[in-house]
C-alpha cells in the first residue's frame, strides 16, 4: 500500500496564535427571517470581548424547512449582506447556514463572511432524506476548507456528521478544526453527543458543534454544543437553555499532540469520488 507522503501536521512549528470562537446556542422563530436576524444581531452586538469566529446553527434564519421556494434567498442576498454588516461590527469571522436558490436549484447553503467583505460558501453535501431534504434541495459536490487567522477549518452541516469518509482530515485538504453547524432533534442526542468526539478523535482535530434549541413544527432540538479536542474530551453546552459560549483553542497544543501521536501516518488512502 502506498504510503503518506507527510503528516497532516506538515508544520509543526508554525507560529500559529490561539483561535478564539463563540458558539451560539438559541432557539430560531420558524421561517421568520427578519426576526432570526435581528435576535441574532442582538447577541453579536452583546458580545463583550473580541472573539475570531461566532458560529451560528444550520438554517438559522428560518428553522430546519422544506419551503424552500417561499423562504430561499439568491446568492448575496439579505442575510450575506447581514453576515459582512455582523463581520465587519465583530471584527470576527462568522458562519452558519441559509437557504439559497441558484440556477434553478436550493441549496442548503453554509455562508462564512469576514471582516474585510469576502465570503466562503459550502453547500450540504448530505441532505436528510427522512425529512425528504434530498427531495427539496441539490448536494453540494465539494468541501471547503477555509483559513482563518492562520488555522485551516473545514465547516460542514449536521447530517455530514454521519459520514466519517466526507469529513475526513486528508493531506489534500488538511484542517485543524471540523465545525458542524446543525438543526439536530433532541430524540437523537445520542448520536450528535458520540459522534463529535469521534470525529475529533479519527481527524487529530478540534472538533465544534453548534445546535438550536427549541421545538419547530415538527420536532424539538436540546442544543448540546460542543467543543472537542483531538483527544476527544469534550465540553457539552447545558441542553435545552439559549447560551453564549466563548472557548480558546491552542494550536500549540494541537502541534504537539499531532507530533506526540501521529496516526494520521498509518491511515488508509482512499479517493473520493
Amino acid at each position: 500500500m502506498k504510503e503518506h507522503p507527510e503528516s497532516i501536521n506538515t508544520n509543526p512549528e508554525r507560529q500559529i496564535p490561539d483561535l478564539t470562537v463563540t458558539l451560539l446556542q438559541t432557539d430560531l422563530a420558524w421561517e421568520n427571517p427578519e426576526e432570526n436576524r435581528r435576535i441574532f444581531a442582538q447577541k453579536v452586538e452583546s458580545l463583550t470581548s473580541p472573539t475570531d469566529l461566532i458560529v451560528l446553527p444550520e438554517m438559522f434564519t428560518t428553522g430546519f424547512t422544506m419551503n424552500a421556494a417561499q423562504l430561499a434567498e439568491p446568492p448575496n442576498g439579505p442575510t450575506t449582506q447581514w453576515l459582512l454588516q455582523m463581520a465587519e461590527k465583530s471584527q470576527a469571522a462568522i458562519t452558519g447556514s441559509i437557504i439559497v436558490q441558484e440556477n434553478g436549484h436550493f441549496y442548503n447553503r453554509l455562508l462564512w463572511a469576514q471582516p474585510d467583505g469576502t465570503v466562503y460558501t459550502y453547500d450540504k453535501r448530505h441532505l436528510f432524506r427522512m425529512a425528504k431534504e434530498n427531495a427539496v434541495y441539490s448536494a453540494g459536490k465539494s468541501k471547503l476548507v477555509v483559513t482563518w487567522k492562520g488555522w485551516r477549518i473545514c465547516p460542514l452541516v449536521c447530517y455530514d456528521l454521519r459520514f466519517p469518509v466526507w469529513s475526513r482530515n486528508t493531506h489534500e485538504q488538511s484542517y485543524d478544526l471540523l465545525l458542524y453547524v446543525a438543526n439536530w432533534p433532541e430524540k437523537r442526542a445520542r448520536a450528535w453527543c458520540s459522534l463529535l468526539p469521534a470525529r475529533a478523535i479519527e481527524n487529530l482535530s478540534y472538533c465544534i458543534g453548534v445546535n438550536r434549541t427549541g421545538t419547530d413544527a415538527n420536532t424539538s432540538y436540546a442544543g448540546d454544543s460542543a467543543v472537542c479536542d483531538p483527544q476527544g474530551n469534550s465540553i457539552f453546552l447545558p441542553a435545552n437553555p439559549d447560551i453564549i459560549h466563548t472557548q480558546t483553542l491552542s494550536y500549540t497544543e494541537l502541534a504537539s499532540f499531532r507530533k506526540r501521536f501521529p496516526a494520521d501516518l498509518d491511515a488508509d488512502i482512499f479517493t473520493q469520488l
